[in-house]
């Protein structure tokens, strides 16, 4: 089950990315900071809203160094079709990951098994591979690429700034708190 400071689970899959397929393995993730956009199936009707949007927001996170993994259990060939065929998904250029077998998808704990696709999953991941911010929705309910580049740069700053903390709808530039027993029932 993937829980918060934990490791990324082991993996190696084919993704289609920039119009060709490559193989990703988890040893590929490390070293920066990732995003793991898991949804349930191409081809659909929230997934491509939510694809898009991330897609929107994917130049904001490549220059925070993030590199964002889309990833169903659909084939990579699948992807690859969605990505010629949609004008939302056309938009992608972060790699598009194919989990047909769903290791990765039960690696991080969002399989459906009785339907076999992921639940809404997204994880962020630091450079050490360690999961950071985990966030599952219901299969109808879209999320907001918007507010991960949020959490993006509250757990950048907290990674950055060792002894502080981010309050809550923290927003860059805002301020920040020093936990400290003078701070405690002052809040």
């Amino acid at each position: 089950m993937a829980k918060i400071n934990q490791t990324i689970p082991e993996f190696k899959a084919e993704a289609f990315h920039n119009g060709e397929f490559k193989t990703i393995t988890s040893d590929d993730v490390k070293g920066q900071w990732a995003i793991f956009l898991f949804y349930p199936a191409d081809f659909t009707f929230v997934c491509p809203t939510e694809l898009e949007d991330m897609a929107n927001h994917y130049e904001a996170l490549q220059k925070l160094g993030v590199e964002v993994y889309s990833v169903s259990t659909d084939k990579h060939f699948t992807h690859k079709a969605w990505h010629d065929t949609s004008e939302a998904i056309g938009k992608i250029k972060f790699p598009m990951i194919g989990d047909p077998t769903g290791t990765i998808t039960r690696g991080f704990d969002v399989m459906v098994e009785e339907d076999a696709v992921a639940l809404r999953g997204t994880f962020l991941v630091d450079p050490d591979g360690l999961i950071k911010v985990a966030e599952i929705h219901d299969l109808g309910i879209g999320r907001s690429a918007k507010d991960m580049l949020r959490k993006v740069k509250a757990a950048q700053y907290v990674a950055a700034n060792d002894g502080e903390v981010c309050p809550a709808a923290w927003e860059e530039g805002q301020k920040t708190l020093t936990p400290s027993l003078d701070l405690v029932g002052k809040i």
